[in-house]
């Protein structure tokens, strides 16, 4: 009779192993029950006294502060209300815009420039645009103003000469430099000092391991800019870029001293005539919110539409999306 075969060593080691059985298996750990609410009891949020009470102080401040506005005769509102849209005060106006938007651009293009230059790898470009906004950012804005107003003092006279032919023209600085064009070099100069260093830091926040990728993909500069560099600097170049053009706007009061007719100065012709200081200074006052407000939301619209992207939660609602909601849910109630 014949023995059984018996599997070699060679046979049981080369044997695939036999799939785990159901005991082998860990168990998955239970969820968590969650306990039931006893009948007739509701889960009530935590009282926070604190807020009601501070929110009711603010409130009652912010009311006997506006009462304190509104019924001080010294204020004399009709007369505010009548200058408001006056015609000199329209015309001051419209000229604080215009040194605003000129010198917002002008400056951010002359900062650019010199925060490309700070940032390249020529040590004689690095030396000039340090210093230009050491210089610049060390000294008051009035004093540059009243350095260029004078400036006719030191060169009283502009002329181009060829090295071996004679002058080409000349003009007096006087002439040419009047009390509008001064302010514009003055506050430009003085803007472009800090705009460049909002955009070399913007620059820098990039990640460099972006511009490696980048390079690595055979990515040309302009496409590298373009695409990968500004999106993702704007994020931090446009909040102090917002602040800067505020700033800018309420600076132009300062040359006021150059009897330029911006806003301020045009309130001050017409108070120095009437003697109506208060009214005539909250009507420049009022304007200056009113501008202010208008820049502070499309600050606002525009760092929201950089941000798309940064968050995996996705973009916050708006304020006008929260009270949509806010109406959809009291009506629903």
């Amino acid at each position: 009779m014949a023995s059984p075969a018996v599997p070699s060593a060679r046979a049981r080691s080369t044997a695939p192993p036999a799939p785990p059985g159901p005991a082998s298996v860990p168990a998955a750990p239970a969820a968590p029950v969650p306990e039931a609410v006893p009948a007739g009891l509701a889960i009530v949020p935590r009282r926070r006294p604190g807020r009601y009470v501070s929110g009711g102080l603010a409130l009652l401040a912010t009311a006997l502060l506006v009462r304190s506005l509104a019924g001080n005769p010294a204020f004399e509102w009709p007369v505010v209300g009548a200058y408001l849209t006056s015609a000199s005060i329209l015309r001051g106006l419209l000229l604080t815009l215009w040194l605003t938007g000129a010198v917002t651009a002008l400056g951010f293009a002359l900062g650019t420039v010199l925060a490309v230059a700070r940032l390249s790898g020529n040590p004689v470009l690095q030396s000039l645009s340090w210093g230009f906004v050491w210089i610049f950012r060390a000294t008051p804005l009035l004093v540059q103003l009243l350095f260029w107003f004078n400036i006719g003092a030191l060169y009283p006279e502009l002329s181009l000469r060829l090295p071996f032919g004679g002058e080409l023209f000349a003009v007096r600085t006087v002439d040419l430099l009047g009390p509008a064009l001064t302010a514009v070099i003055g506050l430009t100069l003085h803007e472009a000092a800090f705009a460049a260093e909002v955009v070399r830091s913007g620059v820098q926040s990039v990640d460099q391991g972006q511009l490696e990728a980048a390079a690595s993909l055979g990515l040309g500069r302009g496409r590298v800019l373009r695409r990968i560099v500004l999106p993702q600097a704007m994020r931090a170049i446009l909040p102090p870029a917002g602040n800067m053009l505020i700033g800018t706007l309420k600076g132009t009061s300062v040359i006021s001293v150059l009897a330029v007719h911006d806003l301020l100065f045009s309130a001050q012709l017409v108070y120095n005539q009437t003697y109506q200081v208060i009214p005539l200074l909250l009507v420049a006052t009022l304007w200056y919110v009113a501008v202010t407000s208008v820049l502070s939301v499309g600050q606002y619209y525009l760092e929201r539409h950089f941000a798309r992207g940064a968050t995996r939660a996705g973009l916050p609602p708006t304020p006008w999306q929260r009270a949509r909601a806010a109406v959809r849910r009291a009506v629903g109630r």
